[in-house]
């Protein structure tokens, strides 16, 4: 069916470009109608709503332009400019004529001032027709921040959690749950049951190429989760962590504004972040954090009003990241697989080239306590205890180290195997001679902070031997160049489409591997390095139930 807003109609197949007339013929907002030929559910689309935040109008602009129609299941609707007046007077965000936020006055009043009638308008006129809302902000001419997102916090229980997805897909290191229900444009909407968040991004006054395609990026990840757009989604470098207890501190005085800390910066209760001075240079008022958190936005001009805002910021939480728990689900599900393979690879000509290969790099003529992180069903583990070593195999997967017991008893292996956390290790510091693992590091939400906890458990001197590679550039549902007997082709491909999709939530499948692990290591103490991009020519020369066709590097690194 054709679909139809305000005085716009677009036939299946179309996408419709021109202006919505609404608010009686008051208010006249540039907009595109991308209407597809399959029916599905409508997405609304809007920017300018804060007319002097620049980022979001010209994502806008290039998503309406961009947006391929035969891609649209459903309807796609983009309103590029909301206080239009406003943004073609360069007056900044306030209303035109009353100096009003239209970011709080939803859901309006039809006979209140300009910025209340437009609320109204859209309240009556657009949000009726929407399934989800996605509003584009930025910093406004004063304010810089860092990437993040807002989601609809006070609704029906089953639109904040459809919101808080949303949200979750977005390209940004920060998400915010807001607490009212009215007033903002998504707040209002959410309230009538339609999911909705605000991503903000980019500041000043300002915007660039890169933080409007960022942007753009974010709307088509979200419009292909939430099946309305048929294309493949973009990888990610961050996966949202959720800022709570959100501190917003306004000055008491007007004057000039000297901040003491930078957007993104993480700070400590008690912490001076900035102050406001006279035009003598005195101050007449300080800023203190008054919790730890990490700071979300602040004003950047010299210039600060009177009960202005100064600075935002909020406590990350890592209490609703839900990524490790699908992982260890999903290696959970596979691990019947993984004793099988790991109990022949052990059998095979492939655990020679592995012994020759981890021998050539670890310390020589004594026994060494080695911990293998990330060790499945214990291949490497039970490999060097079979050579002497006192090994230690840790996985997060309970079902994976049940499986190693019973490998390495099978195998007559000395060795022992805990359930640990990679990231989070529950040993003391310099514990081990060398930590040692196999495709762990692609699998693992916060990379960084698990070679820094690697990196604290070895003993001066000590090496890290890492074998991964940058999977990241395949796509693992895509089984075709694989030999027939490959383990992958036994899983299904409902398996690997999921596990293809728990890849894209990792922010270490978009970096430039293995040079982004060099770099990381260096950061963390490790002062001597040798790399191996051909390792997996090595070990894997027959094309058989164990070849990887992705390149297989190793990294070696000392610890000072």
């Amino acid at each position: 069916m054709a679909f139809t807003i305000c005085n716009l109609t677009a036939d299946p197949g179309e996408k419709l470009s021109g202006e919505l007339t609404l608010g009686g013929g008051e208010f006249r907002l540039p907009a595109t109608v991308v209407c597809g030929e399959r029916p599905g559910k409508t997405a609304l689309i809007t920017a300018g709503v804060h007319a002097g935040e620049y980022v979001g109008v010209q994502a806008a602009i290039d998503l309406a332009r961009e947006l391929d129609v035969k891609k649209v299941v459903g309807t796609v609707v983009v309103v590029k400019v909301v206080n239009r007046p406003t943004f073609e007077r360069r007056k900044g965000s306030m209303g035109l004529s009353d100096g009003k936020n239209l970011n709080r006055v939803f859901p309006g009043d039809a006979k209140g001032s300009e910025m209340e009638r437009l609320a109204h308008a859209i309240s009556q006129e657009i949000f009726p027709l929407a399934d989800y809302y996605i509003d584009l902000h930025s910093g406004d001419d004063y304010e810089e921040l860092t990437p993040y997102v807002y989601y609809a916090g006070v609704a029906d229980e089953e639109t904040v959690k459809q919101s808080r997805q949303m949200a979750a897909w977005v390209d940004v290191p920060y998400m915010v749950r807001s607490h009212v229900g009215s007033g903002g444009a998504y707040n209002y909407a959410a309230s009538q049951g339609i999911p909705g968040i605000l991503i903000e991004r980019g500041g000043m006054g300002t915007w660039s190429q890169e933080e409007t395609h960022s942007t753009r990026r974010d709307v088509r990840n979200i419009l292909c989760n939430l099946g309305i757009y048929q294309d493949e989604k973009d990888y990610r470098k961050h996966y949202p962590l959720d800022v709570v207890d959100v501190c917003y501190q306004y000055a008491s005085h007007g004057g000039l504004w000297y901040p003491f800390k930078k957007v993104g910066d993480m700070i400590s209760e008690g912490e001076f972040l900035g102050e406001v001075r006279n035009y003598e240079g005195n101050p007449v008022e300080g800023c203190w954090a008054q919790s730890d958190g990490v700071i979300l936005y602040q004003t950047a001009s010299l210039q600060v009003l009177e009960n202005g805002p100064m600075i935002a910021y909020g406590r990350i939480s890592r209490e609703f990241d839900s990524r490790k728990e699908r992982i260890t689900k999903y290696w959970g599900k596979r691990s019947d697989s993984f004793l099988t393979q790991r109990r022949s690879e052990l059998h095979s000509p492939l655990a020679g080239r592995w012994r020759e290969a981890i021998g050539a790099r670890l310390p020589q003529g004594r026994r060494l306590k080695i911990l293998d992180v990330g060790c499945g069903t214990g291949f490497f583990t039970i490999l060097l205890a079979k050579e002497g070593h006192d090994a230690i195999g840790t996985d997060l997967t309970p079902e994976m180290q049940a499986h190693s017991v019973t490998l390495a008893r099978e195998e007559g292996a000395d060795c022992r195997f805990l359930v640990m956390d990679a990231e989070n290790l529950d040993f003391p510091d310099e514990s081990f001679d060398a930590v040692i693992s196999r495709n762990l590091t692609w699998t693992l939400p916060h990379a960084e902070q698990a070679y820094g906890e690697w990196t604290r458990v070895l003993k001066p001197g000590g090496v890290i031997l890492n074998f991964d590679a940058n999977y990241g550039l395949s796509d693992f549902a895509d089984t075709s160049s694989l030999p027939k007997e490959h383990a992958h082709h036994k899983l299904g491909n409902e398996m690997m489409q999921e596990c293809e999709e728990i890849k894209r939530q990792l922010p270490i499948s978009a970096y430039n591997r293995p040079a982004w692990d060099i770099s990381v290591l260096g950061q963390k103490g490790m002062r001597e390095f040798a790399l191996d991009l051909d390792m997996g020519k090595r070990i894997y020369v027959e094309k058989d139930e164990f070849y990887n066709p992705t390149p297989l590097f190793m990294i070696y690194a000392k610890k000072a």
